[in-house]
């Protein structure tokens, strides 16, 4: 029997795919997302119900199987009072300062290797690293305040961001907000349930399909080619300056020989992205299967995929840029009624979990 406890178990276990085409699915995720202390005292005092439990959890049973006596009447009085509820928050939100905000991050760099959280990263190259106290003292002026600053900055820098983004979202008609926030969902497009995820094509990927293609590693290419060119670079950097060193010399020299190594470059990655733009299910599916171990989830996603196709790099621009963004969003949401759920079907394996799971995704490209 799917009852409250069912329903419980699926969202736990993130399958969320069954909540899009069942009414007491969704009656459930919807009462989960007010299933705060001012929402729900709210929601019933503005409704005329009254429950006999005083703890939230209990309430929320309670509430739950009172409102699956009349589905129809109670979607309807959940969708107003979420909808009105967004709105205020919505007001609250000053999008034209929080933009000037974000305009003033100039360097997107975390300052240390951004796959790992902050404290992984202190402990591993600080902490177990230096036996001497003066040593690790001189280590803050010179590295540590940067790590953490970058970190800092940039975690800021993707927080304010990903909400600004998420308003775009909850501002629109077809879109329901989850008011409260609920694990795995936050908003419903027609009724489907979505986690927003704001990504760039990742290196990794572009480095896979060269791989696919025969292209050579990108940084090998670049370094043979500097050699041919004559460009004298820092051997003894790391990858990623290496890699920023030529670049940047090479469109200082703005001869014909360097330009034609960078346009051969952007338009390897161009071929690779006009192909996931063609079947966004294959970027979908590595972006699920590629996810960290420690974030990992099965839930339905909406991929929000940036990218600036000048330089790649700063991709990341984008997400303040509210003249690209919004009209993108906005006609994917119009034109999503057009879609079959079928079609949003994915099926992934994880390393080091068994089973196939299967999901309801998509992605919308922003292109500059």
């Amino acid at each position: 029997m799917k009852d409250f406890n069912y329903w419980k178990k699926l969202h736990e276990s993130e399958k969320l795919e069954e909540f899009s085409s069942d009414t007491i699915g969704l009656l459930w995720l919807k009462t989960k997302s007010i299933v705060r202390k001012e929402l729900i005292a709210e929601f019933l005092k503005n409704n005329a119900i009254t429950l006999k439990e005083t703890a939230l959890a209990k309430q929320f049973v309670e509430l739950f199987e009172l409102l699956c006596k009349d589905p129809k009447n109670s979607h309807k009085i959940l969708n107003d009072y979420i909808k009105e509820e967004n709105g205020k928050q919505v007001v609250k939100l000053d999008t034209i300062q929080l933009v000037s905000e974000l305009y003033k991050l100039k360097n997107f760099e975390w300052g240390g290797d951004y796959q790992n959280s902050l404290d992984k990263y202190l402990v591993s190259h600080y902490v177990k690293v230096h036996k001497s106290y003066d040593t690790l003292i001189s280590k803050f002026e010179t590295e540590i305040n940067v790590a953490v600053q970058g970190y800092v900055l940039n975690s800021w820098y993707n927080h304010w961001s990903s909400i600004l983004i998420e308003h775009i979202f909850k501002s629109h008609s077809t879109v329901l907000p989850t008011v409260g926030q609920i694990k795995s969902v936050d908003f419903f497009i027609n009724n489907v349930p979505f986690d927003l995820k704001v990504t760039y094509l990742p290196a990794e990927y572009i480095k896979d399909k060269r791989k696919e293609k025969g292209y050579p590693v990108e940084l090998t290419f670049l370094k043979k080619k500097a050699e041919e060119a004559k460009i004298v670079f820092d051997k003894k950097a790391k990858p990623s300056d290496i890699l920023y060193e030529i670049v940047e010399k090479m469109k200082d020299r703005d001869d014909e020989f360097c330009n034609g190594v960078l346009t051969t470059l952007k338009n390897e990655k161009l071929e690779i992205l006009n192909e996931v733009q063609a079947n966004p299910k294959m970027l979908a599916t590595w972006l699920y299967e590629n996810q960290g171990e420690m974030r990992f989830g099965s839930e339905n996603r909406l991929f929000l995929v940036l990218v600036d196709t000048d330089d790649f790099n700063s991709s990341w621009k984008l997400k303040r840029n509210l003249d690209l963004l919004k009209p993108t969003i906005i006609s994917y949401l119009e034109n999503f009624g057009t879609k079959k759920v079928d079609d949003l079907k994915v099926s992934f394996n994880f390393k080091g979990k068994p089973q196939t799971f299967t999901a309801l995704t998509d992605i919308i490209f922003v292109v500059k």
